[in-house]
């Protein structure tokens, strides 16, 4: 329970950052994998649907550039989800900032794995099946809790600046010093770093052959483990914040008793 806390808590180290985003990374990478076995889009490859877009705006595809669009605003509306509910809840000081859109990314994940094949014939505005949108959205709503918790360092439901991080630090590391050169100028990879980008991109493709597996084998209920895993991580902040995520009604306690005024004296009283 504790160490579930720490990945998920308020208080952010980069040891936390990095092992919650390679867990994530895994999860965006089955999601990723799988979903295009079923829909035959990658839904979290926004370059992709913004090029879609744009060619079939050219062509005059509305219903290719009505799907692009919907998968855009999906994956926006779930990125701006994200940033209303960390935003709330660092208002608030909650130990939840970022287990909150986890849940809700949970169970959303949750939903897909045990209703995902009927998602498939719900008709949307935008001329895709509503999982095309949900996983989009799901994808959003991850990129931007990780991108806010780390600082916009790590990301996990795309790989494109990942592996150019990635090639950028294994550049410095192969690049040739000279012995005379003074050291303020020599090239020095940073190790950490180095180690997390491969770290990320090995996680996102191990997921990505798991989700394909998954999906391919077992189906969509292959999801549902994945949920069970982001609701273990969402709970223990969550239970730290219950008493001021949902209090609890007050009793009506017993009316105290009005005081009584001091009875007039009678007029016979009086000496």
């Amino acid at each position: 329970m504790r160490r579930f806390r720490h990945l998920t808590g308020q208080h952010r180290t980069s040891d936390s950052n990095r092992r919650l985003g390679l867990l994530l990374a895994f999860n965006a990478g089955a999601i990723n994998a799988g979903g295009f076995l079923v829909v035959k889009l990658y839904t979290s490859h926004m370059t992709g649907f913004l090029s879609m877009l744009a060619d079939h705006l050219v062509l005059g595809n509305t219903v290719l550039v009505l799907g692009a669009l919907g998968a855009l605003l999906a994956f926006v509306s779930g990125a701006a989800v994200t940033t209303i509910l960390i935003h709330w809840a660092k208002k608030r000081k909650l130990h939840s900032t970022y287990a909150l859109p986890l849940l809700i990314e949970a169970m959303l994940m949750l939903a897909f794995g045990l209703l995902g094949a009927a998602t498939l014939h719900w008709r949307t505005p935008f001329a895709v099946p509503a999982t095309v949108l949900l996983l989009s959205f799901i994808m959003g709503l991850q990129n931007a809790t990780v991108t806010k918790m780390s600082a916009a360092q790590i990301r996990t439901t795309h790989m494109t600046g990942t592996i150019t991080d990635l090639g950028i630090e294994l550049g410095k590391l192969l690049y040739w010093n000279h012995s005379a050169e003074r050291p303020e100028l020599r090239v020095r990879a940073n190790h950490q770093r180095l180690a997390l980008f491969a770290g990320l991109t090995a996680m996102f493709l191990v997921g990505g052959i798991a989700g394909a597996a998954g999906f391919k084998h077992v189906g969509f209920v292959f999801v549902v483990p994945l949920a069970l895993v982001l609701c273990a991580l969402a709970v223990p902040p969550l239970w730290i914040d219950r008493a001021r995520l949902w209090p609890r009604t007050r009793r009506n306690a017993p009316a105290a008793p009005a005081a009584q005024a001091p009875a007039a004296p009678d007029a016979h009283d009086h000496p």
